[in-house]
């Protein structure tokens, strides 16, 4: 009997029943319509704007708004905005605030909030920067208006200020976005549907949200769609239970004692859709699992190394080892640096990932490089559901072609912390770790956070790559979307020269509802237009 074998058998066992009492009873009882939930990881960071992390822009978008919001077909619609004007020459843009925004300590969200808040976010974000860039200067004309005054002319203005796939350009009061932006905010004040009950929050068990009574829903004609529309909230609490052991979450999903498990394990799928209570619904937009590497240190520093991995990592095997091959409906291999459903999309160089997988060929070509049999220091997230998995599954790849490697297991919260250290692997850095973009971030090259080249300006990883900058202004200043598709060729091609990361596959997370919810956005957590049936 295999390993998924034995995890199915126990899933079922009466023992899980007995597990589902951890959770707190629900709170209808005291007058209260809550929701209960288990995240796919602990929430230890409040600032949206300071991390990429996915947990941390799921809780920002119950607590946060933005001036634009994406629908799932990546249209671009104002959210807190009211609208904008354009001058003829498009080198102006006025932006008027909705009527009635309200923040969670009573205050009106005023220009001047929104001014500081998209300044300190383009410090810390890739479309960000891009945008600030080109901005002469931004000021808040009134309470309800700012305006961009800008260099030469930027019509990916509203897509940038509605990213959501990397740091999320939330909207805070004034005195929290004057905080530097290499510091994290640590109140959580924003203006979204939902507060954040920071009174109730205890790192690594229970975080809990209420619904806004001042949130004033935008009164637009078309449905709620991702983050664009009317965020209705229908629950008067969320409470966010953290549960790292798949077994216990399966558990408690089936015992009603929790409406929703965001990731659910591999192994449990199989129970939970034989389960009449419950409904397993994949998520729409897609997740790309990457090995990512330090460039700042040894042995990854050198791009001979990272190519020659490029020849090892097997996509369909990692993929298939992780999530299950009874499970390949929610997964996919031979994928590229694009989102496979997005218009940048396209075939250049993906043999790498769909030709013959050869161990040989790579430790010899790793030999050759230089490498010395330095420990590889890879960080394995344990509490996280895929992650861990995959890491283990990654690292037996490195093994098999030389080299030396020192999984260390820590939590993901901690992993996010020790991700930002520049120092070698002996003294708290690192040199490998896995995580998973979003198809939201990385749908075009500006806001493809794996995909800047800019030294320590780039994200954790920090490669030096020019000719992918070169590329990256190349496709802001090309004129239309076929000359900035054949740019997204060259520049899948120049990524598997520099190697900034190696992209795994891609995957749908499945998540798990009680059958009594209905209204679910899929393409991430979203707590507002979801409700019960009765």
């Amino acid at each position: 009997m295999n390993r998924r074998d034995v995890l199915k058998l126990a899933a079922q066992s009466a023992v899980f029943a007995q597990l589902a009492p951890i959770f707190t009873a629900p709170a209808q009882a005291a007058g209260k319509k809550e929701l209960r939930y288990i995240p796919e990881a602990d929430l230890n960071i409040l600032d949206p704007v300071w991390s990429t992390s996915t947990i941390v822009a799921v809780y920002g978008h119950m607590v946060f708004d933005t001036l634009y919001g994406f629908d799932k077909d990546y249209n671009v619609h104002p959210q807190m905005a009211e609208g904008h004007s354009v001058s003829d020459d498009k080198l102006q843009w006025t932006v008027k605030l909705r009527d009635g925004l309200q923040f969670h300590d009573g205050q009106p969200v005023l220009a001047k909030d929104c001014v500081a808040s998209i300044q300190r976010w383009g410090k810390r974000d890739f479309m960000g920067s891009a945008l600030l860039s080109v901005v002469e200067t931004l000021t808040a004309v009134d309470d309800r208006t700012l305006q961009f005054k800008l260099k030469k002319p930027f019509p990916l203005l509203p897509m940038t200020l509605a990213t959501s796939g990397s740091n999320m350009p939330a909207m805070m009061p004034e005195r929290l976005a004057q905080t530097s932006p290499n510091e994290q905010v640590r109140e959580s004040i924003g203006s979204g549907p939902y507060r954040f009950v920071k009174e109730e929050w205890v790192s690594g068990s229970k975080a809990v949200f209420e619904k806004f009574a001042g949130y004033k829903p935008r009164s637009d004609s078309f449905p709620p769609s991702y983050t664009a529309g009317p965020k209705i909230a229908h629950f008067d609490r969320v409470v966010w239970n953290i549960i790292a052991d798949a077994s216990t979450a399966a558990a408690a999903l089936q015992a009603g004692e929790v409406d929703i498990i965001e990731m659910v394990g591999a192994d449990f799928l199989p129970v939970l859709k034989a389960e009449p209570s419950v409904q397993l619904l994949p998520r729409s937009t897609p997740n790309f699992a990457i090995m990512r590497f330090n460039h700042l240190q040894p042995p990854f520093n050198n791009p001979a190394i990272r190519q020659a991995l490029l020849k090892a990592i097997d996509q369909r095997a990692i993929m298939a080892g992780t999530f299950g091959e009874e499970n390949k409906a929610f997964w996919q291999f031979g994928v590229g640096y694009f989102s496979p459903d997005s218009p940048m999309a396209n075939k250049a160089g993906l043999e790498a990932f769909t030709s013959p997988r050869d161990f040989k060929k790579a430790a010899a070509e790793i030999k050759a490089a230089g490498y010395d049999g330095e420990p590889v220091v890879v960080l394995d997230p344990v509490d996280y559901p895929w992650t861990h998995p995959c890491t283990l599954l990654a690292a037996d790849t490195l093994k098999k072609v030389g080299l030396n490697v020192d999984i260390q297991a820590m939590d993901w919260g901690t992993l996010m912390q020790r991700r930002q250290s520049q120092e070698p692997p002996g003294k708290g850095g690192w040199n490998i770790f896995l995580t998973a973009l979003s198809g939201m971030s990385n749908f075009n090259p500006v806001g493809h956070i794996g995909l800047r080249g800019n030294g320590k300006d780039a994200w954790v990883g920090w490669p030096t790559a020019p000719r992918l900058e070169e590329l990256r202004q190349q496709w802001l200043d090309a004129p239309d979307e076929a000359a900035q598709k054949k740019i997204c060729e060259e520049i899948q091609k120049q990524a598997l020269v520099d190697v900034p990361y190696i992209p795994l596959g891609a995957f749908a997370t499945v998540s798990g509802y009680s059958n009594n919810l209905t209204d679910i956005q899929l393409q991430r957590p979203l707590f507002t237009t979801m409700k019960t049936k009765s």
